[in-house]
């Protein structure tokens, strides 16, 4: 909430506190109305106190708007509204304090305390690095990269953590394709495994090392497997940190899978759980009581031949997340894993913990679309398009903007065509040339003089913008809290629709009006601030020339 709204709402609690000794304030909602004519903000509290009141909602609403007139020092005017909508119009003092707020803080503007500086830990990306990553991987890349620095402006005390799945045989199979591809480059026919690696990308790592070493491990066979294993990986991982970092993604945390099993952490886990009576054995396995923490049925966690499955050491993972300190856990998992989530939640209660400390947000399917119809392979290599071309297809900025734009549990296809265009049709340009359109104004526009009160911005279109500049705020915290950065690409392109509007209709800089030019600079460098502020929260750039 931004000042007005905040003393709105203690204005509404004070009112009802004094007229209904309602202490409950949950039910109120301060809204600002599509239609200008219904008011600056609004609020519907009448309507929904009707039934706790037991009283017609317009009689609720009169009493209250007699109060609020009485206590509330920014208002010009309260009015009631058809079935009971209090509506209030706001001192133009009032709303021009919003411009300073902005102004004051700058970028900062829109930080908040709402996480309370509760340790989370965003698990995210985590694909097992045997290859590129592709755009499935990319866009639960940038949507936990944007819910951490949102969740960071709103006060969280935020880990981002990349699991390495560097264990199990998908790791071996990735050294006997390395290996086959180095025996190749010497006239060597050893077949890749049925499961093994085919891309091109091993091949090449398969090339270069047979260019370093020579033929020397043609003739010896101890230790090949896991030699290759460890070249390979070492050159596919660092391959993974470098284009999620020139994809705008960083990690705090890199967590091998492989150290649980060296420092014992596994093991330890699996007698914490014997010991705790979560297991039984049958059959010759060890299995998981899940079903009395909600699963559907039992899970095994040691096989009969005393391998383990895949949930063993993610369990060991999730626990140690705990043991460092974190109350939250939240995971981006794919679509495939949906059904993993129970028993994952079923481990994590049965150590304690309440059901929503773990949270898993499902990312769903993206299609690429080119001219109507679906791409699936890269036309240079002929395997799915990485997350490498795509960047230099169309840029890092569209499409970061494309897959933030629609919610991660939904479908997404993204237009490859329309992500190309430089023009306003093309959402992230249209944000992006309002930024820079602001830029060219302030670069020709008089130095701007600070000022308290913003009396002259009367115009529809400008009390829009400033309205909207004070909701930044809420909109913040509330994306943090939902984990739901699509709402701060809605929000931006709201507010470059407000600025394009605001500028087609009106002159900022008038020779004849400097007064009126002042106070216009100065809501033009707040909506410059606001935008910039949201473009990186999406972890786009807000450039000043396009």
């Amino acid at each position: 909430m931004n000042n007005i709204e905040n003393n709105l709402q203690k204005n509404i609690e004070k009112a009802l506190h004094d007229l209904y000794e309602l202490e409950d304030t949950s039910l109120i909602m301060i809204e600002i109305p599509r239609d200008n004519t219904n008011g600056d903000y609004s609020t519907n509290i009448a309507m929904r106190l009707a039934k706790v009141l037991r009283r017609a909602p317009q009689i609720i609403a009169k009493e209250l708007s007699e109060k609020l007139t009485e206590i509330c020092d920014d208002v010009e005017k309260i009015d009631v509204a058809g079935p009971g909508f209090i509506n209030f119009w706001m001192k133009k003092t009032a709303l021009g304090n919003i411009i300073n707020q902005v102004l004051e803080k700058g970028e900062a503007f829109g930080e908040n305390e709402s996480g309370e500086n509760l340790p989370i830990l965003i698990e995210y990306v985590s694909a097992n690095p045997t290859g590129d990553l592709h755009a499935g991987h990319a866009r639960g890349a940038v949507w936990g990269d944007s819910i951490c620095r949102l969740l960071k402006k709103s006060g969280y005390d935020v880990l981002r953590e990349y699991y390495i799945n560097d264990a199990g045989a998908q790791m071996l199979n990735l050294g006997k394709s390395v290996y086959a591809r180095y025996a190749e480059c010497f006239g060597e026919n050893v077949e890749i495994p049925e499961d093994g690696y085919m891309g091109e990308d091993v091949k090449i790592i398969g090339q270069n090392l047979a260019k370093e070493l020579g033929d020397e491990w043609l003739h010896k066979e101890e230790g090949r497997v896991e030699y290759f294993r460890e070249r390979g990986y070492e050159v596919e991982l660092e391959k993974i940190k470098r284009d999620l970092k020139n994809f705008g993604c960083e990690f705090d945390s890199w967590i091998s899978e492989r150290s649980f099993y060296e420092s014992g952490r596994v093991e330890k886990c699996i007698e914490k759980m014997r010991e705790m009576g979560l297991t039984y054995d049958e059959d010759g396995a060890t299995w998981f009581r899940s079903t009395k923490w909600g699963d559907d049925k039992d899970r095994v966690i040691v096989k009969a031949d005393g391998s383990l499955t895949y949930l063993t050491p993610d369990i060991a993972n999730h626990i140690y997340k705990f043991e460092r300190g974190y109350k939250k856990l939240v995971n981006l998992w794919g679509a495939d894993h949906h059904g993993y989530i129970p028993r994952m939640k079923a481990a994590m209660m049965a150590f304690g913990h309440e059901e929503n400390d773990l949270e898993v947000d499902i990312i769903q399917m993206v299609r690429l679309i080119e001219n109507g119809k679906e791409v699936k392979m890269s036309k240079r290599t002929g395997n799915a398009i990485t997350l490498r071309e795509l960047m230099e297809d169309i840029g890092v900025d569209a499409a970061r903007y494309f897959f933030l734009s629609k919610a991660v549990d939904t479908h997404l296809d993204l237009d490859l065509t329309l992500a190309r265009k430089k023009t306003n049709e093309n959402p992230v340009y249209y944000v992006q040339y309002a930024h820079a359109r602001i830029c060219s104004v302030l670069s020709q526009a008089p130095k701007y003089k600070p000022v308290q009160n913003f009396n002259l911005l009367t115009s529809a279109k400008e009390t829009d913008i400033i309205k909207y500049l004070g909701e930044f705020t809420s909109v913040v915290a509330d994306a943090a809290k939902t984990r739901m950065p699509n709402k701060v690409c809605n929000y931006v392109y709201k507010l470059a629709g407000y600025f394009h509007s605001f500028y087609g209709s009106y002159k900022v800089i008038d020779p004849e009006n400097m007064e009126l030019t002042n106070q216009r600079i100065g809501l033009l460098m707040a909506v410059k601030d606001v935008l910039a502020s949201g473009l990186d929260l999406l972890g786009v750039s807000a450039p000043e020339k396009m």
